[in-house]
């Protein structure tokens, strides 16, 4: 009986509504023919689209450092572009077609922030990514949405 009656209660009470985050998306800078958006604000977390070492006319040129360079710097342009900076990245992941270049990834990536405030990373080997690129980096910001 007890049992029943704490079931009858629990139905009973009213059930809060959780409404669904409000989304963003950014896409300034993305050439129309990309199907994605550069970012998506879910909340108080902003969902980076992974990046790779790509300007308007395709692969930078100069390899695999030059693209390193480029795919950080358009992160960068992105946090930027949404009043956000690098210091807002929790989160990375890197996809890297030649594991032995982990290393050389390294030097530039660590580049791009303050000691001491990496992101946590995961890093791991593809046998290709789009249009022929060498390396892919997505990121996940933290940026509490000012409260209104």
């Amino acid at each position: 009986m007890k049992t029943k009656l704490l079931c009858a209660l629990a139905l009973a009470l009213p059930v809060a509504a959780v409404a669904a985050p409000q989304l963003d998306y950014y896409n300034q800078g993305n050439p129309g023919n990309r199907p994605f958006s550069l970012a998506v604000r879910a909340g108080d977390y902003v969902h980076l689209a992974g990046q790779m070492g790509t300007d308007e006319n395709g692969l930078v040129p100069g390899g695999f450092e030059a693209q390193s360079r480029k795919a950080m710097d358009n992160i960068a342009a992105i946090l930027k572009g949404m009043n956000l900076s690098m210091d807002n990245l929790v989160k990375c992941t890197v996809m890297i077609v030649d594991m032995k270049k982990w290393g050389d990834f390294n030097k530039v990536y660590t580049g791009y922030f303050k000691p001491g405030r990496l992101p946590a990373r995961s890093a791991f080997g593809v046998n290709a990514l789009a249009l022929g690129g060498e390396i892919e980096v997505e990121c996940l910001a933290y940026a509490p949405a000012l409260k209104q």
